[in-house]
């Protein structure tokens, strides 16, 4: 039987699922997924977690003990540093193995190869070679599965560019048509944020769909090439060296300065460190334009539903109503 291998509905699953599930798959494994984020997975990762953890980490406790739960035979967390040259991933991503190990029961084994190409590109093949020999596969076999997964992520970043949401990619990627739109969409609002936190329906309040029903097209920073993300976070006086920061910054920048939204939300998770810089940044260079309207959103585990469907229907309805007197 193919060893099953747990990956959490969390952190950069909305990013790299596809590449990670490719690569496993070649490499012989069976791929198994936590289930969707639900109160009692949330619950579940509070309990496990420090206090002082930013929510995604605690919600991808969750995850990790939901897997545990289904009886993986191993669980795939690599270690993730850096994905970009130069740049570095959030620190927690890159003790999140440990923090694992330290606070979760009865884990099997983990994978937490290191993902770290700040140097220099080649270095993700000591992690493609580590991972392949967890597998008994050689090195020729491990870069032939990695570099048709490879394939397959530009294949979904493609899609994503096109104007699909993750889940829409991922159907479209498995040959399914993704449903059109209504048509009927009056503005244009992008939802500015880290994958995890604005695509998660449960954690962010389903926002995107919410929007889509009132009668909004959603834009986020993943439908922006990488071209246009460097463009935007070029008005900055100084490189961002946070990767997903840089994209989330970019993002908003370049939304602002074209001017093709009529309104931008950013979404961000309560204890933060890189959010807490880049969400003040982003706000102080949209207010300075005031071309564009702008609404903060903070989230962590007690934010409840009611008072950010009142806030988002408020901040429509004023997008609205300065598009009929402008």
């Amino acid at each position: 039987m193919p060893v099953r291998v747990g990956i959490p509905r969390a952190l950069l699953y909305y990013y790299y699922f596809p590449l990670w599930k490719k690569f496993l798959e070649q490499l012989g494994a069976e791929v198994v997924v936590s289930g969707r984020t639900t109160k009692g997975i949330l619950t579940r990762g509070v309990q496990l977690c420090v206090d002082e953890a930013c929510l995604p980490i605690k919600l991808a406790f969750g995850h990790v003990q939901d897997l545990v739960d289904k009886g993986v035979d191993v669980l795939f967390l690599p270690r993730m540093v850096s994905v970009a040259r130069r740049e570095y991933i959030c620190p927690k991503f890159l003790g999140f193995p440990d923090m694992i190990r330290q606070n979760v029961s009865d884990l099997p084994p983990l994978i937490d190869t290191a993902i770290n190409v700040r140097n220099k590109d080649q270095d993700i093949h000591r992690f493609i070679h580590e991972v392949g020999a967890y597998f008994g596969k050689g090195s020729l076999q491990s870069w032939l599965a990695y570099r048709s997964a490879l394939a397959t992520h530009r294949q979904y970043v493609g899609l994503l560019e096109q104007g699909l949401l993750p889940e829409e990619a991922l159907s479209a990627l498995n040959g399914k048509t993704p449903a059109p739109g209504s048509g009927q969409e009056d503005l244009t609002v992008a939802v500015i944020g880290h994958p995890y936190n604005i695509y998660d329906p449960f954690i962010s309040m389903n926002i995107i769909h919410r929007l889509r029903e009132s009668g909004a097209r959603v834009l986020t920073a993943d439908h922006i090439s990488e071209e246009k993300v460097n463009q935007g976070v070029g008005r900055l006086p100084k490189k961002l060296f946070w990767t997903l920061s840089r994209r989330v910054t970019g993002g908003a920048l370049i939304f602002d300065h074209e001017q093709s939204v009529d309104g931008i939300i950013h979404v961000a998770a309560f204890a933060c460190g890189p959010d807490s810089m880049t969400g003040e940044l982003i706000e102080r260079y949209i207010r300075r334009n005031g071309k564009v309207p702008f609404m903060n959103i903070n989230l962590d585990e007690h934010t409840g539903e009611a008072g950010i469907v009142t806030r988002m229907e408020a901040f429509l309805d004023m997008v609205r109503w300065r598009r009929a007197v402008v």
